[in-house]
């Protein structure tokens, strides 16, 4: 509920931390009896639309590293455009027909295209890999936009990330 109601994830390594037992009673007990030690909330999110949250469990205390959590954001991106049948063409319009009818090919260029963006912010920030996604990731979650579109932004040069200032928008400058 937390993740769902007020946006950010919620990553809880170990459930029998004491605060959390406090906070989240109910729910503590249950997963505990359940089996899960641990508990990754990710905010399912487009834009101002939120269909749910992908919760990921597991069954032993777990610190997910940068790798792991850009995968699980990366899951998450997904899953909202899979639910929320989110194919846009090249002009930012909704195509009509089901995602389903039409297979998951663009699925893949919207991953290359994150992946471009990865790739240009290591040498903007002068960071690996796995941190230029979590910043990209962590760019488009503050800014309330969806990854792909904010990866479209940075791989078009309309979007400049700088060590140690925020990032901005090149057409500003003009």
């Amino acid at each position: 509920m937390d993740a769902s109601t007020h946006g950010p994830a919620v990553l809880t390594p170990d459930l029998l931390t004491s605060a959390l037992q406090d906070r989240w009673t109910v729910f503590d007990d249950g997963a505990l009896e359940a089996g899960a030690r641990a508990v990754f909330a990710l905010p399912l999110q487009m834009g101002a639309i939120s269909p749910g949250v992908l919760d990921l469990y597991a069954d032993v205390p777990t610190v997910l590293d940068t790798e792991q959590l850009a995968d699980a954001l990366a899951f998450a991106d997904l899953a909202t455009l899979l639910l929320l049948d989110a194919r846009i063409e090249e002009t930012g319009g909704p195509l009509d027909g089901a995602l389903a009818d039409r297979g998951f090919e663009d699925l893949g260029g919207y991953r290359a295209e994150i992946d471009q963006a990865t790739g240009i912010l290591t040498v903007q920030l002068g960071v690996g890999i796995d941190e230029a996604f979590v910043r990209l990731r962590a760019y488009a979650s503050t800014q309330g936009r969806r990854l792909a579109d904010v990866a479209a932004d940075v791989v078009a040069h309309r979007l400049r990330f700088s060590p140690g200032t925020e990032p901005r928008r090149t057409d500003e400058e003009s």
